[in-house]
């Protein structure tokens, strides 16, 4: 028997195939899983960061959260030692952070609109609703819209709201489900998304 025919049987032989396959199936396994999990979490990601893009644009276009805001007005008001009179721009300073979620709107930084904060319930509605459509496994408690200063606005405005401040959608809390770790959770970062308010009236958007 020649060496090159002996090369031929050793390279043929399949003998231990199947103790192989065995032992490597568990490692194939577990890097498919990996696969397409990485997949469904950028999926996922990508779906969270869509949402509050998409419920920020229908914040600053339809009615706020916080009701005071369609009423109140700076003309009259003190900001950095200078009193805001009727025509006067707002300056950022003029107005610190409101933070509403699906149950309450308050002021988390100084200033605000002074007095009790009253929440929009159906304005809320509205926006979540359309966050949902995007990412149907958000619920209302995940969702937090703050409103803050600008430096956009003029006091006394007879046509609208005084003030047009930033409006940013944060979604927190949100965890994935992995197969890779079956069936265990990771948690997603926060996904946010600012834009300046608009209208911010009615109830329709696009």
């Amino acid at each position: 028997m020649t060496g090159r025919t002996i090369l031929r049987r050793f390279i043929a032989d399949q003998s231990g195939g199947v103790a192989e396959f065995a032992l490597l199936l568990p490692l194939i396994m577990l890097f498919m899983l990996g696969l397409i999990d990485a997949g469904r979490y950028a999926y996922d990601f990508n779906r969270g960061e869509k949402a509050t893009q998409v419920g920020a644009r229908v914040a600053v276009v339809t009615n706020p959260l916080v009701t005071q805001l369609t009423t109140y007005t700076f003309s009259g008001v003190t900001v950095g030692g200078v009193q805001l009179g009727q025509g006067d721009r707002i300056p950022q300073a003029a107005l610190g952070t409101i933070t509403c979620t699906s149950t309450a709107c308050t002021c988390t930084v100084t200033p605000c609109l002074g007095g009790t904060l009253t929440l929009d319930t159906a304005a809320f509605a509205v926006m979540a609703n359309r966050v949902k459509q995007i990412w149907p496994m958000v619920e209302d408690a995940d969702i937090t819209v703050e409103y803050s200063g600008s430096g956009l606005g003029y006091a006394g405005n007879p046509s609208g709201m005084d003030i047009a401040p930033f409006v940013t959608v944060r979604l927190t809390n949100m965890d994935f489900t992995s197969i890779f770790l079956f069936g265990g959770t990771v948690g997603f970062p926060d996904f946010q998304y600012t834009l300046t308010m608009e209208d911010g009236a009615g109830t329709q958007y696009n």
